[in-house]
């Protein structure tokens, strides 16, 4: 369960300081336009820590960890989400100084959006069969 907790507090912790980098890097470059960098903030509060304590939730009362599948889960979303964020934050980044975007950019992020649902569905499949343990 601390693993979970420890995981949703990074995330917030790295949510903050993109929010902070979002206003101080578009602030010294006069930017005023739209950049990718606007929702990096948001993706990780809530992709990451939001996320991660309804998990901790999910984790108390059907015990996720248990499953051979948690593992795979954990560290395919985890993956997803940091690829995902990532590249938002290269283009972002790269859009408010000026600079020419890679068509990579886009398909690296879309792997990272893959990566992210092949979590999802490790996580429900975990899910439907602790409760079908519970249940019996």
């Amino acid at each position: 369960m601390k693993k979970i907790l420890y995981t949703a507090h990074i995330y917030m912790i790295v949510g903050v300081l993109s929010g902070l980098y979002y206003r101080e890097i578009t602030k010294l470059n006069d930017f005023t336009g739209d950049t990718q960098l606007g929702v990096v903030h948001t993706h990780l509060l809530a992709l990451g820590m939001l996320f991660f304590l309804i998990v901790l939730m999910l984790e108390n009362a059907f015990t996720l960890t248990a499953s051979r599948l948690f593992p795979w889960f954990f560290w395919i979303y985890n993956t997803g989400l940091a690829l995902t964020v990532l590249m938002l934050t290269v283009h972002g980044t790269q859009t408010v100084l000026g600079a020419t975007t890679s068509a990579a950019i886009s398909g690296i992020a879309g792997l990272g959006h893959i990566l992210l649902t092949v979590g999802l569905i490790l996580l429900f499949t975990n899910l439907s069969k602790r409760l079908a343990a519970r249940t019996g």
